[in-house]
């Protein structure tokens, strides 16, 4: 299934992509796509149901962030060995796990802002995990179990923020706009082989980033287990797994984003997403 929120920032309703490519809201069905709605049995239940008999979303509506309600935005980084080399670092021995804000998330088509006085504000397309049940020192079977879907995430970085101001990476992670999610929340079944799909960024019509999930450093199902070692996770967390080389900071010279600049990005399977880059507030 391919599911989705859409409607105004704050005021958003659950949809479904029907059979037919439509797209149907399910609000009559579920309050949204959040906590206890994306247990799988839910989700797996939601599949069953005449979909083309639900009423249709308006067309041009707004797709917001495809999960609500995230408490942890967990992200990992020097996931990908050509990522790793061209930002200078080793690879790691175990994963590097930080935190994104859960309030810079938004819908996959929203403008990106740039923070004020921002010169380094980096790009990276990343898969993200989202958890449909508690998983706490999970292995690599009850992992997979706890997954409610995959979507595209958008892992914005501003680069001195992150790396020339000293202690954790999350500070230049989390500001607003920093976390588009979507456009769909794509659920397993849909996903023959989430270590065998293709990623892509564009920047004004440009190739900058061209990945394969298959050259992760941990895949996907480790990553979940890895970080339920530490924390319990709960229905509604993302994990976003890591960007594959080709980012702004590797570039010689380095670019980064500017106001006008349009950002395109996408996975096989999992659509795609389109931000304005806009000077922020």
């Amino acid at each position: 299934m391919k599911l989705f929120r859409y409607g105004p920032p704050g005021a958003e309703r659950p949809g479904i992509v029907a059979p037919d490519g439509s797209r149907r809201d399910l609000s009559g069905l579920i309050g949204d796509l959040s906590g206890a709605a994306l247990h799988p049995d839910r989700l797996h239940a939601l599949g069953q149901t005449d979909l083309l008999a639900l009423p249709a979303v308006p067309e041009g509506a707004r797709l917001g962030p495809c999960v609500a309600g995230v408490r942890n935005f967990i992200a990992v980084g020097l996931n990908y060995a050509d990522h790793a080399a061209e930002s200078g670092m080793p690879l790691p021995d175990e994963p590097v796990l930080f935190n994104k804000a859960p309030s810079c998330i938004v819908g996959p088509n929203d403008d990106l802002e740039l923070p004020r006085g921002s010169t380094r504000t980096d790009w990276e397309v990343e898969l993200a995990v989202v958890i449909g049940r508690d998983a706490y020192r999970a292995d690599l079977t009850t992992a997979r179990a706890a997954i409610a879907g995959y979507c595209v995430c958008h892992d914005v970085s501003e680069r001195d923020y992150q790396m020339e101001r000293s202690g954790q990476w999350m500070k230049g992670k989390g500001c607003p706009t920093f976390g588009p999610l979507g456009p769909y929340l794509v659920t397993p079944e849909e996903i023959a082989d989430v270590q065998a799909l293709d990623l892509w960024l564009d920047v004004n019509g440009e190739r900058m980033q061209t990945g394969h999930t298959s050259s992760m450093v941990f895949g996907v199902m480790e990553l979940v287990a890895y970080a339920s070692q530490f924390m319990r996770l709960e229905a509604g967390d993302v994990i976003t797994t890591g960007t594959p080389p080709g980012v702004g900071l590797g570039r010689t010279p380095p670019r980064y984003l500017k106001a006008g600049d349009i950002v395109e990005l996408g996975i096989s399977g999992l659509g795609a997403q389109s931000q304005r880059v806009v000077a922020g507030p």
